[in-house]
């Protein structure tokens, strides 16, 4: 199917629950990719799956993820800072260590993905609607070919994006629950030991950035970082990054 038949067809599914599937096949003519997953955010509540190329035992993954482990997510984090419509790389959001944390291995690894992308449309009432598409291993990364032709459909898929929302997100928001906030994740984390500036460092930690990255965020030096981090350990009573992830997420149930 040629392009213009593919945005003829992609109009005529706009309103419909089928349109997300119509939009992911229509797509894979411009770029090669095997898995997918659409969802919405929205301030308070927490992120809803949309659309999903994730199988049954994968999808309990994903939704223990956007159910919990979401508060550490570069794409979750970037949009509560305020990213902009557009067409991202997850590598480009993702802090500098972000590969190397538990966050990954729990949450990324067992996709196997070699590269991500997402599209990014802000629509009414705060809610964000994204389209994220990966290649696997075998595919490889998306080249440059291909992400300037995807970057090319971004305000077609922005505007179909929110027509879809405007018609079928009654069949969507019954599924929203409140959620907290990661400051308040945090705050509540620890509470009665570490101080507040090792908070924020936890925070900067189980996000994925490194101690330069956060010594440059925070305009103070490493060896203070190193510092605060033994120091946090110390008070947590555990020896590695692993067990930090590990007592957060226990944290997050506890909020539930």
């Amino acid at each position: 199917m040629d392009w213009n038949k593919s945005i003829a067809n992609m109009i005529n599914h706009m309103s419909l629950q089928s349109w997300p599937g119509v939009m992911i096949e229509s797509l894979q003519a411009l770029a090669h990719f095997d898995t997918w997953l659409i969802a919405t955010y929205k301030q308070q509540f927490k992120p809803i799956v949309v659309h999903t190329s994730y199988q049954i035992e994968s999808q309990k993954k994903i939704h223990r993820f956007l159910n919990k482990a979401y508060l550490l997510d570069p794409l979750f984090n970037a949009i509560e800072n305020g990213l902009n419509d557009g067409l991202y790389r997850l590598r480009d959001l993702a802090p500098d260590q972000f590969n190397n944390t538990e966050q990954y291995k729990s949450c990324y690894s067992d996709f196997d993905l070699s590269d991500e992308i997402i599209f990014v449309t802000r629509l009414d009432n705060g809610v964000v609607f994204t389209i994220s598409l990966g290649r696997t291993s075998k595919l490889g990364g998306i080249s440059r070919v291909e992400l300037n032709r995807l970057k090319s459909v971004q305000p077609i898929l922005q505007a179909m994006s929110k027509q879809f929302w405007i018609a079928q997100s009654s069949q969507y928001v019954h599924d929203e629950q409140s959620r907290y906030s990661l400051e308040h994740a945090i705050n509540t984390f620890g509470s009665n030991v570490l101080t507040p500036r090792e908070k924020q460092i936890t925070a900067l930690i189980l996000q994925g950035h490194s101690s330069k990255s956060i010594s440059e965020s925070l305009n103070i030096s490493v060896g203070t970082i190193k510092v605060h981090r033994k120091s946090i350990y110390m008070k947590l009573d555990i020896c590695r990054e692993s067990e930090l992830f590990s007592q957060f997420i226990n944290h997050l149930h506890t909020l539930s």
